[in-house]
């Protein structure tokens, strides 16, 4: 088995940009807004770009080699997460996601826990990560009066901030950012405010799934130092963990056979090696470990964001 690259599955919004040309060579023309970069969901899944499964679309990959690729808890179940990167040329729409309980009975999907990590930020950039302390009977007038915007909480961002974004937390990236995107694999928004544009707006569904007693959660780093680099644990919850490495020489660590790994690479690029295999990764780039990979060393100078499914 080998580490697994994926095509990037491109989408163009409406409040995508260009921004991510700055590291990548295959954005086709158009504002791009996201890249779906590990995917395997009904509305884009991803194919393998490398080595002997080159061509292979994730879900037939799952269905013929899902143990070995994904590990025995997996196997035999919907894959759990999507990763993207997300381009904000304007402000994305205020919106909501709903949690497992609510999406299972109205959407038939899992529900949206998300973390962000600012890949790149323009000087000013913000992010909207819950409300100002308002309740729901203020910001259900602030809706109908148009001055939602007075009621949410703003917080000024530069590279390398990340944030929690569990579901029920009222959210929106603003323009100027890059942002790596590590989620539930669902692809379920509830819009509360669009700036305008001519987008439906789901204010009953917001409303009925905005949890107002949450708070933001900015991810934050503590480094344990070791030879070649330095590791910390960003986030753990019921979904996935992820960790930071910031490698200066190598990092080594293995898969155990109970469930694939995903490398997301944010800053520097390097190689990734082990029986057999030599990959090139480069900044944007995420890559799937296999649960049967075994022993890998990640080495260059690069900073890379490592996510277990829970």
């Amino acid at each position: 088995m080998y580490p697994i690259k994926f095509e990037n599955l491109y989408y163009e919004k409406i409040w995508g940009g260009r921004d991510l040309q700055s590291f990548r060579f295959n954005l086709p023309e158009g504002n791009i807004g996201e890249s779906w970069d590990v995917a395997c969901h009904e509305n884009g899944t991803s194919i393998v770009a490398n080595g002997r499964f080159k061509g292979i679309s994730f879900d037939k990959l799952i269905a013929s080699n899902g143990e070995e690729i994904l590990g025995e808890k997996y196997a035999s179940k919907k894959f759990p997460l999507l990763v993207k990167l997300i381009n904000s040329n304007e402000n994305l729409s205020v919106q909501v996601h709903p949690n497992d309980e609510y999406a299972k009975i109205k959407e038939n999907s899992f529900g949206k826990t998300e973390a962000w990590y600012v890949v790149e930020a323009q000087e000013g950039a913000e992010l909207i990560v819950g409300t100002n302390g308002c309740t729901k009977e203020e910001f259900e007038a602030a809706i109908k009066n148009n001055t939602v915007e007075h009621c949410l909480n703003r917080i000024k961002v530069k590279k390398g901030d990340a944030f929690l974004i569990n579901s029920g937390l009222v959210h929106a990236i603003g323009a100027g950012l890059i942002i790596a995107e590590i989620q539930q694999n669902s692809d379920i928004t509830y819009r509360v405010y669009d700036y305008g544009r001519p987008r439906e707006i789901h204010v009953e569904k917001s409303l009925e799934v905005i949890d107002f007693s949450l708070s933001p959660k900015k991810l934050i780093e503590h480094y344990k130092e070791e030879s070649g680099y330095k590791f910390t644990t960003l986030c753990k919850n019921q979904y996935f963990s992820i960790d930071k490495c910031a490698i200066d020489s190598s990092y080594t660590n293995s898969t155990n056979g109970d469930n694939f790994v995903i490398l997301t690479i944010v800053d520097g690029s390097g190689t990734v090696m082990g029986n057999g295999y030599t990959e090139t990764i480069e900044k944007g780039d995420s890559i799937l470990l296999p649960a049967s990979l075994g022993t890998y060393t990640v080495e260059g100078k690069l900073e890379v964001l490592i996510t277990n499914p829970l």
